[in-house]
């Protein structure tokens, strides 16, 4: 580890930190229904869109009005998407002549970028046509990130509110989402990428020399403009097979920096608008400063691996100082590739610069727990609010439970109804990861699918359900998960993660806004101080631990020693 590595990561937190409170409370007046400043700009279309939709945006709707409308508006996203996918053959905006995707292709890939995961068991270059990347792919980037906002401003009403049966209205909520803050930051971002190098044309491909007079086609297309909104959505699905490996997506240091930036700013920024909605911008800093905390332990425990490098290779006398440079690019070097990779996996974004398959067994197994912490740290546009606001209510239940008084979250008594709901959501991962991996783990079908046998082989069917159940769409590479078996079930996964998890969050939502808020009282916990970030901190990590910390330990863990021991995978 050096002492430019840390600065890079200290970077990182300090520009992402200095655009939470103007981004946070943008979005807070945003979603309040007050006049922004692309208001006037903007306007007139919003409300195109809703007199050509049929929309009343006065209206509001209840929780289960809500969930539906979300339900169907991302049914027919799915449906759409299926079909031009299957079709692209047929279809304009094909230079490249690709022939239409299979249908269990088909199905995974609208599966995963319906629900903001963006798992790809595809070449990007050799598989979608331009028409497919630009009206399916960059399309959902921004319907899927939107969806996750309009249902974490849901449930921040919710909160807020006090003896109402309503959450607002999701059309109003995805629509505003998408106008007037994903477009106009992906505009932006989008320029910074052309003037880092990152392509921006509809030429299919151009032919270039090599030094040694081969020939070589050399795949284009409107990256720059994919890129901006993949990475601000926390999507993460790369137009090229590299991902952000790839000099095209990333060339330099500068782009690597904005693309991390871009991921981290808006859920970052969301807890401010959390804080500002409910009236006391305490209770945001706090959700934050626990996210940022064990995010930055993340961060460290990944960098402290990769730098201290394969002691077999070591042992062969290569220096140990270049840690493992295995699968890294040279252009970002150890750090760069650590930060990125606990970055990626604590949000739902799933891009990668490195080959998670080529990390040490720590520092694998630290992305692959980030996500199954539900990646709330701080999780995806949107969903990693919800996700970490669930957390918070469970928290204040356990402290309930130990201090012997009703549990209360931003005075909202906490009762049986919604413990029940929550105990539902929170155990859709633990079912979709462990209980697929243990099926594939079984199956010599799906074993066939493996590079690597051992507690590697574990690790790569783990990592593969851990990141479709998580929605984050990292791969651990090694695995051929383009088959029928893993292409239907990861795809399942991915709908689990997203919608069987929401839909009972809605319903405790619907249950805290028709409950009047009480008075703070001399036994409320506060949920605004360090004792408090403490208390989540160490729930999130002990229900995490819990459940997955058995199969860690078949897999990764068993590795690390193994490693130690001279043997390898």
């Amino acid at each position: 580890m050096t002492l430019a590595g840390w600065l890079q990561i200290a970077c990182l937190f300090l520009l992402v930190l200095l655009a939470v409170k103007p981004l946070g409370g943008y979005m807070a007046r945003l979603f309040s229904g007050e006049r922004t400043l692309l208001a006037s700009l903007l306007g007139p279309l919003e409300r195109g869109f809703y007199a050509a939709a049929g929309v009343d945006a006065r209206k509001e709707q209840g929780w289960l009005a809500y969930a539906l409308a979300m339900l169907t508006f991302n049914a027919a996203g799915f449906a759409f998407l299926y079909a031009l996918l299957r079709l692209q053959d047929v279809l304009p905006g094909n230079p490249q002549g690709f022939a239409g995707v299979a249908p269990d292709l088909a199905f995974n890939t609208a599966a995963s970028f319906v629900t903001n995961t963006n798992w790809q068991s595809y070449g990007g270059e050799t598989t979608m046509s331009h028409l497919s990347q630009m009206a399916g792919l960059t399309v959902q980037n921004f319907l899927s990130a939107a969806t996750g906002m309009a249902l974490a401003v849901a449930l921040i009403r919710a909160l807020a509110r006090g003896g109402v049966k309503t959450l607002g209205n999701f059309w109003v909520d995805a629509t505003r989402a998408t106008l007037y803050v994903l477009l106009p930051l992906a505009f932006l971002v989008a320029l910074a990428y052309v003037a880092t190098g990152v392509p921006q044309t509809l030429a299919g491909a151009v032919e270039a020399t090599t030094v040694e007079g081969a020939r070589q086609t050399i795949a284009l297309g409107p990256v720059a403009s994919q890129e901006a909104i993949k990475q601000l959505g926390t999507n993460g699905g790369g137009f090229f097979n590299a991902n952000s490996a790839h000099p095209f997506e990333n060339p330099t240091p500068l782009s690597n920096l904005i693309t991390l930036w871009c991921i981290l700013v808006l859920p970052a920024a969301l807890t401010d608008t959390f804080g500002r909605m409910v009236g006391d911008r305490r209770q945001g800093a706090a959700l934050l400063a626990a996210m940022a905390l064990l995010l930055a332990a993340a961060i460290g425990a990944t960098y402290w691996a990769e730098a201290s490098g394969n002691p077999l290779l070591t042992a062969l006398g290569l220096d140990p100082a270049a840690g493992n440079m295995e699968g890294k690019e040279v252009r970002f070097g150890v750090a760069a590739s650590a930060l990125f990779a606990a970055v990626t996996t604590a949000v739902s974004c799933g891009a990668v610069n490195a080959m998670h398959a080529s990390l040490t067994p720590i520092g694998g197994l630290v992305p692959m727990f980030l996500m199954q912490l539900g990646e709330i740290l701080p999780g995806g546009v949107g969903s990693g609010l919800y996700g970490m606001l669930v957390m918070a209510i469970l928290s204040v239940f356990v402290a309930g439970l130990m201090v012997g008084r009703t549990p209360e979250y931003l005075g909202k008594k906490i009762g049986a109804k919604e413990m029940k709901l929550l105990v539902l959501a929170i155990l859709v991962l633990p079912l979709a990861i462990l209980g697929f991996s243990a099926v594939a783990a079984m199956l010599p079908s799906a074993l066939a699918s493996l590079a690597n046998a051992g507690p590697h082989g574990l690790s790569e069917i783990l990592y593969a359900y851990t990141s479709g159940a998580a929605n984050n769409g990292s791969a651990f590479a090694g695995l051929s998960a383009n088959t029928l078996w893993y292409n239907t079930t990861i795809g399942l996964a991915m709908l689990m993660g997203r919608f069987a998890y929401v839909v009972p969050v809605m319903a405790i939502a619907g249950s805290l806004a028709a409950k009047t808020r009480v008075p703070v009282s001399a036994g409320t916990l506060p949920t605004h101080t360090p004792l408090f970030v403490a208390l989540l901190s160490g729930v999130i990590l002990v229900l995490g631990g819990l459940q997955f910390f058995p199969a860690l330990a078949l897999g990764p863990l068993v590795e690390h020693f193994l490693m130690l021991a001279g043997k390898l995978f």
